[in-house]
């Protein structure tokens, strides 16, 4: 921890005691001091990072709008609502912030990021945010946009967003992949755990990490554009058949488990595959996923088949040993 030393225990007490902090130090982290106020410390003008992450803080001391300096600022895991964010986001000392954590808070809404025209980073997930209503103000220099565990349900007000490399929307609401043709730098797209029935990543093929597990997916189709992906996360759909993937030749670790899968198919090309994940599915056949993996057997280092009827043969293990000679863990039901 840099700056500052954290108070002994986790005695409520300690919210009075004055914070020690060394005042040649440009990063102040105060994570889990059990701060109900920043009375107690004193905030350099210096100041290039601060953290105030798992405290007990409800609002915003006005001396932070002095902290010209400021580049990255976390509240993550406090109690800061809408009132409490509001008059933060009119401290125009600090535009200059390049990252601005409120995750995990009490926010209804996305606050108002227009002053901050360097933001880099911007995370408000786990909060109570029912829309996306705002993004349009936040600047298109946006590199890392995390909103997931909220209440989403569109996705909207985003599309300037051109530089954008992460997008987290993970455990909303979501039902439609949309408004993202124009995000051309796109490295991840985390969408997990939302209603979305059809893959459209708008013509994307620059992405390189895919999550839309635990969504309503019944097809693969949608990803033979996304050239680059490396990674791809498919668990906990209702997907019957593999497909669409044979363009996929950057792919090193895909999930398909928990699908409705009886077959490994059009993985034939895919050489540089290292992880595979077909547990819990309806696959039959160990001599058809031999088939399956045979041009990437050199490469694959992780293979997991337990709860598929196939892996109920006596020969599992050996079978596996044999056709994959440089697997360094398979799926527990081996050593059963």
């Amino acid at each position: 921890m840099d700056g500052a030393q954290p108070p002994n225990g986790s005695n409520p007490e300690a919210d009075d005691q004055t914070v020690e902090i060394d005042p040649s130090s440009t990063i102040l982290d105060l994570t889990s001091f059990q701060l109900h106020d920043l009375s107690s410390v004193d905030l350099s003008s210096s100041l290039t990072e601060l953290d105030l992450t798992a405290n007990r803080l409800s609002s915003l001391d006005p001396r932070i709008a002095h902290l010209s300096n400021l580049k990255k600022f976390s509240l993550r895991q406090n109690l800061i609502d809408d009132a409490a964010v509001e008059p933060f986001c009119r401290w125009d000392s600090l535009s200059a912030l390049q990252e601005l954590v409120l995750r995990d808070n009490k926010l209804k809404k996305i606050p108002d990021s227009s002053i901050f025209k360097n933001l880099l980073v911007f995370d408000v997930s786990f909060n109570e945010i029912t829309s996306l209503h705002g993004l349009s103000k936040v600047s298109n220099t946006l590199k890392e946009l995390y909103v997931s565990k909220n209440e989403i349900t569109k996705i909207e007000e985003i599309d300037h967003l051109y530089q954008l490399q992460i997008l987290e929307l993970g455990s909303n609401r979501l039902r439609v992949m949309e408004s993202m043709q124009n995000f051309t730098s796109l490295q991840e797209l985390w969408l997990g755990r939302n209603r979305i029935k059809v893959v459209n990543l708008c013509g994307l093929k620059c992405i390189k990490k895919l999550s839309l597990q635990s969504n309503r997916l019944t097809s693969m189709k949608g990803f033979e554009e996304c050239v680059a992906l490396e990674e791809l996360y498919l668990s906990h759909n209702g997907i019957a058949k593999m497909e669409g993937l044979s363009t996929l030749v950057n792919l090193r670790v895909l999930d398909v488990s928990s699908n409705k899968l009886t077959s490994v198919n059009d993985i034939q090309n895919l050489t540089q595959l290292e992880d595979l994940w077909l547990n819990d599915n309806q696959i039959e056949s160990l001599e058809g996923v031999s088939e399956a993996v045979v041009s990437s057997r050199e490469k694959l280092t992780t293979i997991y088949l337990e709860n598929n009827p196939c892996a109920k043969s006596t020969m599992y293990s050996a079978f596996l040993r044999q056709i994959f000679p440089n697997i360094q863990q398979i799926d527990s039901s081996v050593f059963a």
